[in-house]
């Protein structure tokens, strides 16, 4: 495991619940390929998404969803934040952030600061899939390990993909 994984991993087992490693082709780490190669359904695979406010104050947000829906950056996440305007962090700025891949980033090992909201609809499944901060590794594990890390859950974080 490089470093980042191996925090990943190491905060996954200090919240306590039972998960599974991955381990999948780097090429397929994108939710959609990853989905369609492993078979994993999107309503049960999450997207962490790293959302930053353009004026003003700077405030930064983890926001977990699941595939199959789509943040809602415009409202939800800026009104969450209390700013004027919020949009999706950059990768340079995702990476610079949490040191942790594109196409692998997850709520685990968060830099400290950053708020971490939730969906309520990915707290229904028995499980789900989150990044492994690598494009190398996704990991299984139960919802509630969110709640253990402090995430806020919100009621229409997200709204029905368009796709």
């Amino acid at each position: 495991m490089t470093g980042p994984e191996q925090r990943v991993i190491d905060a996954v087992n200090e919240t306590g619940v039972p998960y599974e490693i991955i381990r999948i082709d780097p090429h397929f780490s994108d939710t959609t390929a990853f989905c369609e190669r492993y078979g994993y359904p999107p309503e049960q695979t999450c997207n962490t998404i790293i959302v930053t406010s353009k004026k003003g104050l700077s405030k930064t947000a983890a926001c977990v969803v699941l595939a199959n829906a789509r943040l809602d950056v415009n409202k939800r996440v800026k009104n969450l934040l209390g700013v004027q305007k919020a949009s999706f962090a950059s990768p340079e700025e995702m990476v610079a952030l949490t040191g942790m891949e594109v196409g692998g980033v997850t709520p685990f090992c968060l830099p400290a600061g950053v708020m971490l909201y939730v969906d309520q609809q990915v707290m229904n499944p028995h499980w789900v899939i989150l990044g492994g901060a690598s494009r190398r590794i996704k990991i299984k594990i139960k919802p509630e390990a969110l709640t253990q890390l402090g995430a806020i859950v919100i009621a229409g974080l997200a709204l029905p993909s368009t796709k």
